[in-house]
């Protein structure tokens, strides 16, 4: 049951993940404060995130701002994603314990955190050896993120939940393939290909690469489900939100090709990076918090991302 004193404050509600989950907040009647850089906030600064927190006074606050892209972005934009983030970070957590100390705070974090040599990812090792190169920028912010929620918990009782996400797909990511999260950044491609009749179709990588998938509105439920219990045992450590599978991006492009009737040529581009070789979580910790949840099967994940891609064409 929603309790009618919730007030939430979403950061970064135009973004992909925002997008997504202010759909399920309105979905249950909550209508959600939405705050962005686009709308006119900006997190790096603490003063004005401040003067914001205070004129709306949230309970919670759901935190899906990042500046972030694919690998190829994070690696040439190296300097200005890990320091927007980071100004990004701690500038929300310093307004929050001025304006709103006790509002829950939920983070997601993604899994691109975990260290480079791990191929299963286990909360317990999180932490547990260097982050890959390719996801340096990005990733070293993911794990500040948690330091700083920790800190301000310590100094300030600043309550957050943190939820470790595998790669995400679905509705409202970005067009550019050089902005979007993999797997849309792939579906957009066929969808571009087809309805132009491109006679190649480049795709970044080897295709060697093996990823776990999260569709943003299952990520969405989740969310909605920890506001609705933000008690649950087992959610004051990271938790990964995870199903214990992975494909290979190979095997994500065959099952996307066959989707559509695209006669070209798909080419694969080796000069792009193919990241860490395996990515797939435990889902030990996931079933024991939430026991209940179905995620939405891939074949219906994919074919809704398409209709997305289709709906918003030409880009």
């Amino acid at each position: 049951m929603v309790n009618p004193k919730m007030k939430i404050v979403l950061f970064g509600a135009t973004g992909f993940a925002g997008r997504n989950v202010a759909d399920e907040l309105r979905s249950h009647g909550v209508e959600p404060v939405e705050a962005s850089l686009s709308t006119g906030l900006d997190l790096r600064d603490a003063a004005a995130t401040e003067a914001f927190l205070r004129q709306h006074r949230p309970t919670h606050i759901i935190n899906c701002a990042a500046h972030v892209g694919s690998l190829n972005y994070v690696t040439e934009q190296a300097a200005t994603v890990v320091a927007d983030n980071m100004r990004m970070i701690v500038g929300m957590y310093e307004a929050i314990a001025k304006a709103c100390p006790r509002a829950l705070v939920i983070n997601p974090i993604a899994n691109c955190a975990y260290p480079a040599k791990a191929d299963m990812f286990r909360e317990e090792e999180w932490w547990d050896g260097h982050l890959h190169r390719s996801v340096l920028s990005y990733g070293a912010t993911r794990r500040l993120l948690w330091v700083t929620a920790e800190c301000f918990q310590m100094q300030h009782a600043v309550h957050s939940i943190n939820l470790l996400t595998p790669n995400m797909y679905g509705p409202y990511d970005s067009t550019d393939p050089n902005k979007a999260h993999a797997l849309n950044a792939l579906i957009s491609k066929f969808v571009k290909a087809e309805q132009i009749n491109q006679s190649e179709l480049p795709i970044w990588g080897t295709g060697v690469a093996i990823r776990e998938w999260l569709y943003a509105p299952d990520f969405a439920r989740i969310v909605w489900q920890v506001l609705l219990q933000p008690d649950r045992h087992g959610l004051e450590q990271p938790l990964n939100l995870a199903q214990n599978d992975g494909l290979s991006v190979k095997e994500l492009v065959d099952i996307i090709q066959s989707k559509f009737d695209y006669k070209g040529k798909v080419v694969w581009d080796h000069t792009k990076p193919d990241g860490a070789p395996k990515k797939v979580m435990d889902d030990k910790h996931f079933r024991e918090v939430f026991p209940e949840f179905q995620f939405t099967d891939f074949q219906e994940g994919i074919a809704k991302t398409i209709e997305y891609y289709e709906s918003v064409f030409p880009y």
